[in-house]
């Protein structure tokens, strides 16, 4: 009957190990990338069998229950809207990679994601995401040296409609180009025709009446024939000599049609000096940087891993798991080799089941009931042996 109390108390401490972990699963019910766990349990018996009574035959002794840890549930959970464009889950297979302060790498499905000060992009625990560059070499995620967009100074300038070809001059005014130092400049284009030379025409381009520089234009049945791309070398006040190459390669025609002559600027290829004001990542994990002076630029690609079996896996609290020692991680890019994709401006939540939670928590509760009641009938017995010997 002592076995019988002793064989009980093991079943009362498996119980509570199987409530411990019922009760860690919902305290991290709203947990973002939190995964949930199974107590596992199995039985004791001696180690040795023992002859059966009236015969030969073995029979192996029962000691009672014993825990052989918890086994993670990795079904995913369900994506949470956020707005916030750093906050990152991988919809499909694979974690986000990070590195502590150790350099150890570790793995999350928790992408509540932030640039810290120094420009790092780091989670919760500040503890760096990681990235790989063009090359492929894994690294942190920097703004360092994103903050700001460097002005770039115009190259090319591209004209469309069309040059009246019984006009006797026309002109574009308001060309805005821009030097390298992001300043902005107004420059006016006249075209006169030339004389002698029918569909050719001189380009004079020049800033506030003085004259930057002249080509010729041509035009073959009413189309740019010869050179089409007129050079000019313009020296900005206060900035260095750029080369400007006005194009009318393409939109553009010279024909008797219409009143006048509709030649204008279609655009340019500079911009000023920006700012950063706003990041994201793309669905490949991409980071997007846009700028006050509205360009855009790529930077580093998010890392993602996955491991060949559970049994590779471990938790390490933090929202973070780790490589088991000799397991085996693979790191790879989101869309790619088997990997989900990234959505941005969600979390992934907890895959706590709570129905589940609270069936196994009955499912305990009565287990732990029927232990104690084997050590209260235990106890009466061994009570009523005594009182039997007392008598």
């Amino acid at each position: 009957m002592i076995d019988s109390i002793f064989v009980a108390q093991t079943g009362l401490r498996g119980y509570e190990q199987g409530l411990r972990t019922i009760s860690h699963n919902t305290a991290n019910l709203n947990t973002p990338g939190f995964r949930s766990s199974t107590t596992v349990f199995a039985d004791m018996l001696a180690p040795h069998g023992t002859a059966a009574a009236g015969g030969s035959t073995a029979s192996t002794a029962g000691l009672g229950l014993r825990t052989v840890g918890t086994r993670l549930q990795l079904s995913a959970g369900e994506l949470q809207s956020t707005g916030n464009s750093l906050d990152l889950a991988v919809d499909g297979q694979g974690f986000f990679v990070v590195r502590d302060a150790a350099g150890q790498l570790r793995y999350t499905r928790d992408g509540q994601f932030r640039f810290d000060d120094s420009g790092s992009l780091v989670n919760g625990s500040g503890e760096k995401v990681m990235a790989f560059d063009a090359s492929g070499v894994l690294g942190e995620v920097s703004l360092a040296t994103l903050r700001a967009s460097p002005a770039q100074a115009t190259a090319n300038v591209t004209f469309a409609g069309n040059l009246l070809s019984t006009s006797t001059g026309a002109s574009v005014s308001a060309i805005e180009v821009i030097d390298s130092a992001g300043s902005t400049h107004t420059l006016s284009l006249a075209l006169a025709p030339q004389t002698g030379s029918p569909g050719s025409w001189t380009a004079t381009l020049s800033e506030g009446g003085n004259t930057v520089g002249t080509a010729t234009l041509s035009f073959t049945d009413g189309l740019p024939s010869g050179t089409t791309r007129l050079a000019y070398a313009y020296s900005p006040a206060g900035a260095s000599a750029m080369a400007l190459t006005l194009d009318f390669s393409s939109g553009v025609s010279s024909n008797n049609t219409g009143t006048s002559s509709t030649v204008a600027v279609s655009g340019q290829d500079g911009h000023g000096a920006g700012t950063l004001v706003g990041e994201s990542f793309d669905s490949a994990g991409v980071l997007q940087l846009v700028y006050s002076n509205g360009q855009t630029v790529k930077g580093r690609q998010l890392a993602v891993a996955t491991f060949d079996s559970v049994d590779d896996i471990e938790a390490l609290g933090n929202n973070e798991y780790g490589a088991r020692p000799g397991s085996h991680w693979r790191l790879g890019v989101a869309g790619g080799g088997g990997f989900g994709s990234v959505q941005s401006g969600a979390v992934e939540m907890s895959n706590v089941d709570l129905s589940q939670e609270f069936s196994n928590l009955v499912i305990m509760q009565r287990g732990y009931q029927a232990c104690s009641q084997i050590v209260s009938t235990a106890g009466e017995m061994i009570g009523s042996l005594f009182g039997m010997m007392g008598a």
